[in-house]
């Protein structure tokens, strides 16, 4: 389980300051690359959409590197909000081992 009390920066986070500040890319020259709306762009770097499999497939296409690294970044933070959230830890704890393979 992901034990770490500081929040992993969020894929929205991680597209904005790492791949279009460094190379001035746009929102909107974003969402051409990649051949989606303006507004699906803007809710991802504004953490308001997740990272879907399709999506994570288009990112690596625009980017050059793989959708695994686009699905973890995501993964990571959805992990962590569901370890820190009273209410999910609490389903979670709700939940017993099984003790055997009957």
């Amino acid at each position: 389980m992901l034990m770490t009390k500081r929040k992993p920066a969020t894929s929205g986070e991680i597209l904005v300051e790492e791949f279009m500040k460094p190379v001035g890319l746009t929102q909107g020259a974003l969402a051409e690359a990649m051949g989606v709306q303006h507004k699906h762009v803007n809710e991802l770097c504004n953490n308001k959409h997740n990272v879907t499999a399709v999506t994570a497939l288009i990112l690596a296409r625009v980017f050059g590197n793989s959708a695994e690294f686009w699905l973890n970044v995501q993964r990571r933070s959805d992990l962590w909000e569901a370890m820190h959230s009273p209410r999910q830890r609490k389903r979670i704890e709700r939940a017993r081992p099984l003790t055997s393979a009957a």
